[in-house]
């Protein structure tokens, strides 16, 4: 019975169990003493009565028959109830009874007592025990409730109260995990608005200059071209500060439903350079591709583009004229590898740890253009996706950046 799973029920009813053993003992001594004692106050008795019979004189052969005698007559009865001994009669008026019935009741009494305060005593144990445990998962409970998951009910024995308390702290670590989820998407959402009004800070204050500017020279044609040209590339920055800043936010909180396909890693690639060939033609620099044209991998073709994108954006940043971008990919046994690798100025050390934070701006590339994005975009993406990203970089030897998939089997 799972009843009796519980260490201290079983114990207390081992309890009972010798306690009803005890008792019983204890009854069949009570009955063996009584035995004893009327056997001495019946021979008590006989030998009063021989004693008596045999001073009037009454022959030895007389007292033996009618002490042995055990058949009663009308004449005997009728003298007993003359001399006033019947079944009537008070125990008092027995000589030999006047200290049996109290000694036996006393007896019976202490014996009673002492087994009532044993049991007493036991019950006592039990529920203060029990109590005491009540009285700890109570305040336990209670800082669960005020958010203290520090202490933890007992859960090293078995029985129904010990699964209750295994249930309840279940339910406070779901809770101690709702509560940290909260506090993380609070402090997620207060960095992230945070970071959205720093940068907007910059491109808010230099449209209200180009704005004040253009309301003092309306009339010079040459003013209102220049800024307000000035005016969109400011827009069109703070367009895709606020695009990236969207997209990281959903990507951390889990929003994304990532919709992976078996896609050729060309035609991946291909899509990610299309739209950076002709910028890399105009500043002279190379990209090249290299790996297997029917290698697949397995990931959502949307997402993965642009985070092949983000660095081959990167790349051309750091890259001077003349300079050679490559995209090459291989397998082995357990891991898909795409790797962009160029000739740039590289990374240096104290910066290579932090080029995957948010806004995270090198002195040594302050004059290229960006806000520090598109890498910590990147590797949401690909860690989103189960993927790793890696770098490897050395300063005047150029930037290899590795994205690993895990081999489909």
């Amino acid at each position: 019975m799972n009843f009796f799973q519980d260490r201290q029920i079983r114990r207390y009813c081992l309890f009972l169990l010798l306690f009803s053993l005890l008792l019983f003992c204890f009854g069949g001594c009570f009955c063996l003493y009584q035995t004893n004692t009327a056997k001495n106050i019946y021979l008590a008795h006989d030998q009063a009565l021989a004693s008596a019979l045999l001073k009037q004189g009454v022959s030895e052969t007389v007292v033996a028959d009618a002490l042995t005698s055990s058949s009663s007559t009308p004449e005997g009865t009728a003298l007993l109830n003359k001399i006033g001994i019947g079944e009537s009669s008070a125990s008092w008026f027995f000589p030999y009874l006047n200290h049996f019935l109290p000694d036996s009741l006393l007896l019976w009494t202490l014996v009673s007592v002492c087994m009532i305060l044993l049991l007493f005593l036991a019950a006592f144990l039990f529920f203060s025990r029990r109590r005491g445990l009540y009285l700890d998962a109570e305040r336990i409970v209670r800082d669960y409730t005020d958010g203290d998951f520090s202490l933890h009910l007992p859960q090293n024995q078995e029985g129904e109260l010990f699964r209750l308390f295994s249930a309840v702290e279940q339910l406070a670590t779901i809770l101690q995990s709702k509560n940290e989820a909260e506090a993380r998407s609070k402090t997620f959402l207060k960095n992230t608005i945070s970071d959205i009004s720093h940068q907007l800070k910059t491109p808010l204050a230099a449209l209200m200059m180009y704005q004040e500017i253009l309301s003092d020279e309306p009339d010079n044609i040459q003013t209102v071209r220049t800024f307000s040209a000035k005016i969109g590339a400011t827009l069109n920055r703070m367009e895709r500060l606020i695009l990236s800043m969207l997209q990281i936010a959903r990507l951390d909180a889990g929003n994304i439903i990532f919709e992976k396909n078996s896609l050729r890693i060309a035609d991946l690639v291909a899509r990610s350079m299309a739209d950076l060939t002709e910028r890399a033609r105009l500043e002279g620099k190379k990209l090249l591709t290299e790996g297997d044209s029917d290698m697949l991998l397995d990931c959502d073709p949307v997402w993965t583009v642009q985070a092949i994108g983000n660095i081959l954006k990167n790349a051309l940043d750091h890259t001077e004229t003349g300079g050679i971008i490559r995209i090459f990919w291989e397998r082995t046994p357990a891991m898909t590898k795409l790797v962009i690798q160029d000739d740039g100025s590289g990374i240096a050390p104290e910066d290579l740890h932090h080029i995957f934070k948010r806004f995270y701006r090198s002195s040594h590339s302050l004059d290229k253009e960006g806000v520090g994005l598109g890498l910590p975009l990147a590797k949401s993406i690909i860690e989103g996706q189960g993927g790793l990203i890696s770098v490897q970089s050395a300063p005047g030897k150029g930037t290899a950046f590795t994205l690993s998939f895990l081999t489909k089997p």
